[in-house]
């Protein structure tokens, strides 16, 4: 006879052990799973309820580990959310765009600034970016700052430009550039993160704690997808320390119930960085202690190209509507080599954002310098993104034992554009290779890269399965996989990607209890519908932190 504090009952049970094991009913002590019965109910004798454990009845609904999110931004969507929506839809022109911005700019007092973010330009009418002249037109006197929705682009005011110190004779910075129009002066278009970051630098930042406070919000919009684990993948991206300390406090005071993970920036791991004098091993430490161990250290994160749908991904052939143009790797060689290696060998596994075939090669390249000249054991060093390997890319990411992190909602997002305008349709139909990487035995997730696209696994594992475009064209149907295979790359292989599958990721005895109530079970129902499915309740560690159904518990 055992014990439970949390008795979970006529619940449909999807294990996602190694064997695929079905159950019917689980009980938790201490946040713990304690045993699993085939049983919609424990059989008689088996739990001690003099202990009055609390009882929830699922009444048939479908139970599964919570989802891992392995790669997203959390901090960045805290703050999206309070910002005007410029996405499309709802927006259809650069006049929609603009009535929003101007709608914002009358709430908000003289002297702070009007934010925007979401503008995609070429689902646009236009086809094109906003400029600094359209925005001063409707906001001369207040500072405008627009974030496209792949976040590697932006638009600003001519005040904002001033304010950041961009004029016409400023260089263009290293990895970006100052759009321009056809007379050769400023259009206010910012392209890729180096030229944004003048402009962000200017903005008023934050408090620790107001960031802090927007985390939380943010979180429960994760929780009501089912997401118990999430990884942040820019920590310090744009605000440096603060950004590290407000995660940290968002665990710590618990605004934030998720367990976290987090990719710091290498710039604050580096030889100038605040955290210069720490191993991985003990920067991690400090991050469990000042969380209550509710988070934990991920990895160093590089940039090394920038994106596809902004012909900034580095490509070893030329994109498909300008044969000219081939993108840029962020990094030399030479020196990428170098700060991986510095960081490797400090113990921290990096993980790095490549887009382009010819940024993964470079990813590739210096991780392997780096295992050669330092071997390592289980680095599981992390490529980002990873939309145009090859398959020898795949065959050298599984030499290495390196992990991919697959951002498969680009098919349905932008695959309609990737295959017309900037791949062509023979490189299109593989990206995102989730059945080569499967055949080739690489530990491989999917993220949805929030805010980038929304938050939501169950609709990631229904891009995995369907590879459906926004138009409803079948992107690469060689590259499905099944649900059940997509369904263990946002669970257990998540897990493994985090070093946590010994306590994580699958229901099993002896680990944690995060969980997610589905209303109705991802692998028998018709594939097309996934996306369909609702959250009705998720559990990290025996406890309801979201509750659709304010489920009824006895």
């Amino acid at each position: 006879m055992i014990t439970a504090d949390l008795l979970i009952t006529n619940a449909h049970i999807i294990t996602v052990d190694n064997k695929n094991t079905r159950a019917g009913s689980v009980a938790i002590k201490e946040g713990i799973i304690e045993r699993i019965w085939p049983q919609k109910q424990p059989p008689g004798g088996e739990v001690d309820y003099s202990k009055e454990p609390t009882v929830i009845d699922l009444k048939g609904s479908t139970l599964i580990p919570g989802f891992i999110d392995t790669h997203n931004h959390l901090l960045m969507y805290s703050q999206f959310r309070k910002q005007a929506n410029c996405s499309t839809p709802p927006n259809r022109t650069i006049q929609d765009l603009l009535d929003r911005i101007s709608d914002l700019a009358q709430e908000t007092p003289d002297n702070e600034w009007v934010l925007g973010w979401g503008y995609d330009n070429t689902l646009l009418q236009e086809q094109r970016h906003p400029t600094r002249q359209e925005l001063d037109a409707i906001v001369p006197d207040k500072p405008v700052f627009i974030r496209h929705t792949s976040v590697h682009f932006a638009v600003a005011n001519s005040l904002a430009l001033k304010l950041a110190g961009i004029d016409e004779t400023t260089p263009e910075p290293k990895g970006g550039f100052f759009g321009r129009d056809a007379a050769g002066n400023l259009d206010g278009v910012l392209h890729e993160l180096p030229a944004l970051k003048p402009v962000q630098n200017v903005i008023p930042l934050p408090t620790e704690d107001e960031l802090a406070s927007l985390i939380g919000e943010a979180a429960h919009d994760y929780l009501a997808q089912g997401i118990t684990t999430s990884t942040d993948a820019g920590v310090g991206l744009d605000l440096g320390l603060t950004e590290f300390n407000a995660q940290l406090k968002a665990v710590k005071q618990g605004l934030n119930p998720i367990r976290m993970r987090f990719m710091v920036l290498h710039h604050l791991l580096n030889k100038d960085g605040y955290f210069k004098d720490y191993t991985a091993e003990q920067l991690d430490t400090y991050i469990q202690h000042e969380t209550n161990h509710k988070a934990r250290l991920d990895s160093a994160k590089f940039f090394q190209d920038g994106s596809i749908q902004g012909l900034t991904g580095a490509l070893r052939k030329p994109y498909y509507c300008e044969p000219e143009l081939t993108g840029e790797l962020l990094n030399d060689q030479q020196d990428f080599n170098r700060d991986v290696l510095a960081l490797h060998n400090k113990g921290y596994r990096i993980a790095t954002h490549g887009n382009g075939d010819r940024a993964i090669g470079s990813i590739i390249e210096a991780y392997e310098h780096a295992i050669n000249e330092s071997p390592r054991h289980n680095h599981r060093h992390r490529i980002e993104h990873v939309q145009t390997a090859t398959m020898k890319d795949l065959d050298k990411i599984k030499e290495l034992d390196i992990a991919a992190s697959f951002f498969i909602n680009h098919i349905y997002y932008w695959g309609d554009r990737h295959k017309r305008l900037f791949l062509g349709p023979e490189r299109a139909a593989k990206m995102n290779r989730l059945a080569d990487a499967l055949s080739k035995d690489i530990l491989y997730t999917l993220h949805s890269d929030c805010p980038i696209t929304p938050i939501s696994p169950l609709f990631s594992i229904w891009a995995a399965v369907n590879r459906m475009t926004r138009e409803g064209d079948v992107l690469g149907e060689d590259q499905t996989v099944s649900v059940e295979e997509a369904l263990r790359s946002m669970t257990i292989y998540g897990a493994r990607l985090n070093f946590e599958d010994d306590v994580t990721g699958s229901i099993e005895i002896g680990k944690r209890a995060d969980f997610a109530v589905l209303d109705a079970d991802p692998t028998r129902i018709d594939p097309g519908k996934i996306k369909d499915i609702q959250v009705e309740t998720t559990i990290v560690g025996g406890e309801i932190v979201y509750n659709q159904k304010e489920r009824q518990l006895t």
